[in-house]
């Protein structure tokens, strides 16, 4: 969108996970402000007297272009968007931008080491959704298992796809993009 740019590129304006994004990931997406989307939220910010960086600085915070907004996917999941925008206003901006680098390490690593070539949404989803605990624990679990050092990029990418289910399905998570219907 014209004259709208932002320096942050791993968590956007409206509460996105960006840089865990696939679309961002093949290169077919510049991240919030850097290509030329249209968005509401981003014309909102624009049109504000006082530049935000994010939306919970904004005195309107959650308006009503946040009504039903989790409620589908498009190719990043839009889940947590709300409790994101909240831990990163707690936390404050650097400390969130910190746990997103750790998260897109743990992904790039899943991706470099763990994937067949059909994984890569089941990734994107489970580091965006899984406590970053429990993805340090599953890539532990992968990492240390002796069966996979010798084992091709399919059982890799098998046995990984199995413990993000099973990690999601412990904490009651659907990895699924949620598509609307209509």
């Amino acid at each position: 969108m014209k004259g709208f740019t932002r320096t942050d590129l791993y968590f956007s304006l409206c509460g996105l996970n960006c840089a865990l994004c696939p679309m961002l990931l093949a290169g077919h997406c510049g991240g919030c402000g850097n290509g030329n989307q249209s968005c509401k939220i981003a014309r909102c910010s624009l049109e504000q007297p006082e530049r935000v960086e994010y939306c919970y600085q904004c005195g309107k915070f959650p308006c009503e272009k946040y009504e039903a907004m989790e409620e589908f996917d498009v190719f990043i999941t839009h889940q947590n968007q709300m409790a994101d925008l909240k831990r990163a206003k707690e936390t404050g901006p650097a400390a969130y931008r910190r746990e997103q680098e750790e998260r897109r390490g743990i992904l790039d690593r899943l991706l470099a080491q763990y994937n067949d070539g059909r994984r890569k949404t089941l990734y994107c989803l489970g580091v965006n959704l899984l406590p970053l605990e429990t993805l340090q624990t599953v890539l532990q679990t992968l990492e240390s298992d002796p069966l996979l050092r010798g084992a091709d990029q399919k059982e890799k990418a098998q046995s990984a796809a199995k413990l993000f289910q099973t990690a999601a399905k412990e904490c009651k998570i659907e990895l699924k993009l949620r598509k609307k219907r209509g």
